[in-house]
């Protein structure tokens, strides 16, 4: 299976939620470090942190929409501002079935696409794989 370990940071206020993704990680077998922020800003406040101490960023962040002090969107426009140039993998992880959050999901170059709640074995295991391919082609 996958020697190195994938960063995955989860943005989602809601504790079930993240208990559910945390199970479904461990089912996927990879070797994951999975970091869990409430909300937008302290998703963001994490990132500076991780910079600050030279750390490596999350290959992969799972966001949430509807979240207090910053939501979804607006941690997508505070990270803009960050001019980060590592590539991170980030999808929107979402209950909302809007046909306009999906198109504003692809207004985001950040963004790789639009995940409906619940998340799957089938489909965060795809995700890990695409982190891993992209790990060993740099």
């Amino acid at each position: 299976m996958i020697t190195s370990k994938i960063k995955l940071l989860v943005i989602d206020d809601d504790d079930i939620n993240i208990f559910i993704i945390k199970k479904i990680v461990e089912k996927t077998g990879y070797n994951v470090e999975m970091v869990a922020k409430t909300n937008g800003q302290m998703a963001i406040d994490y990132i500076n942190m991780t910079i600050s101490l030279q750390e490596s960023l999350p290959q992969l962040v799972l966001i949430d929409i509807n979240m207090p002090v910053l939501n979804g969107w607006e941690f997508l426009d505070a990270f803009g501002l960050l001019n980060i140039p590592n590539k991170i993998d980030m999808y929107m992880l979402s209950s909302s079935v809007y046909e306009n959050d999906i198109e504003k999901a692809k207004t985001y170059q950040s963004v790789k696409g639009f995940i409906s709640k619940p998340l799957s074995i089938e489909r965060l295991t795809e995700l890990f794989k695409m982190v891993e391919q992209q790990t060993t082609e740099s």
